[in-house]
Parts: structure tokens; sequence; C-alpha cells
């Protein structure tokens, strides 16, 4: 079992199914939880008002929005003028590497740092993000080695971790796929209707049910067997 050093941690919380279904892991497992979302620029920022409203509906001590600006340099369908891709289309020139255009350039690293530097200051010794390895769409921030290496660094470059307070990253979601994550939070009373997932939301905030996000979760709701609660567009 597990020892903890407190029972504080943050939580890394888009308003999205993985991170919705982290913070009820979370705080089933008896931690205290500090939730952080960011404004980073993101097209979808319609995810923070999910965000809030999981916060909200599953309880924590406090919820802070930080305000970044990753638009100012881009690089990614999500925070520049590229279009996001749909299913069926064809995958971009400059995705040679298998990495879609909806990779955010550095995006799980930034969070950490800033979950990190929260963390210190609570005194909380565990942080907690929704990253996966098996249903997702190849990003290289969402691999269990760098999660690994982020540990290691994190235990190196802080106060806390020089003083002995050693700190830890936890991943749950990390081996689960996308319909065994629905059916745990299920079962821990999340309610997926109030997540969001769209990378290219309408005006509305209803999901456009084609983006590489919309197609996961998708599946990942009909290989649960359970409805899925998405508002798409047209529909």
């Amino acid at each position: 079992m597990e020892v903890k050093l407190n029972n504080k941690a943050v939580v890394l919380l888009s308003g999205g199914v993985d991170s919705a279904t982290t913070l009820a892991i979370a705080k089933s497992e008896g931690y205290e939880v500090y939730a952080m979302s960011f404004r980073y620029g993101q097209r979808h920022d319609v995810e923070l008002n999910a965000a809030q409203q999981v916060a909200n509906h599953l309880g924590v001590n406090q919820h802070i929005i930080m305000d970044i600006n990753l638009r100012a340099i881009g690089g990614s369908a999500l925070t520049d003028d590229i279009d996001v891709p749909k299913a069926g289309e064809k995958k971009d020139d400059t995705e040679e590497s298998g990495i879609p255009v909806t990779y955010v350039p550095a995006r799980n690293t930034i969070f950490l740092s800033f979950a990190l530097g929260w963390a210190e200051v609570l005194n909380a010794n565990h942080i907690f993000i929704g990253v996966n390895a098996i249903d997702y769409s190849g990003y290289p921030d969402c691999r269990p080695e760098f999660i690994e290496a982020f540990e290691m660094m994190a235990n190196l470059a802080t106060k806390a971790g020089v003083e002995g307070e050693s700190l830890q990253i936890h991943t749950p979601l990390i081996y689960l796929t996308k319909a065994q994550i629905i059916q745990t939070g299920i079962d821990l009373g999340v309610d997926y209707s109030i997540t969001h997932s769209c990378y290219d939301p309408a005006p509305d905030g209803s999901a456009c049910g084609e983006c590489d996000s919309c197609m996961l979760r998708k599946k990942g709701f009909a290989e649960a067997g359970v409805p899925d609660p998405t508002i798409y567009q047209g529909k």
C-alpha cells in the first residue's frame, strides 16, 4: 500500500473525460484535492466552463484557473490558425512523425510545472494528471517515460525535494482504455454530461463529433456500453 506523506494533491483539470475521472479517483483515495486549470489560448476554452462544473460537482478544496498565452507561440491547431483535422481527412504533410497538429508544444511540461509550483506552496506531495498511453492521440508528453522523467526532475528542482519531502506524480489512467476510464468514472459518480472533449466546438459549445478527441470519446462510450451524453452539432 502506498504511504502518503500528506493527503494534499494538486489535480490538473481540463474539464474532459480523463481529467474528471482522475479528480474522482484522487477524491476516492482520500486526497484533499486542489484543482488547477489553464486558459492558455486554446480555441476550445469552453472546456473551462466544464472544468468549473466538474470541480463543483465532485468537490475540491480550491479550483484556480491560470492564464498563460501559448497562442503567442502557436504551433498547434489548438492555439494557432491551423484547421483541426476531422475524421476522414488527409493528415497534414507536417505530421511525418505521427504526432498530430493538435499536439500543443510542451503543454504537459508547462502544466506540470505550474502544478509543481502550487504543490510546493500548499505543502502537497502529490500531483495527479490524466495522461493516457492507450486510447490517446499519440502525444509525446502522455508517455510513462515522460512522467517518470518529470517526477525525477521535480524532486531535484524544488526546495521540498531537496529537504526530503519527495513528490509523486500520479497517472491512474495511463494504462486504461477510454472505455475503462469511463466505467471507472461511472462507478465513482462522475457526471460526464458536464464534461467537454471537443477540440473544435461550435459557438454554442456543441461538439463537432469529428475531431480526434470527439472520436475517442464516442469510441469510449460505445465500448463501455454507456449512453454518450455529449451534445453534437446538428443532433
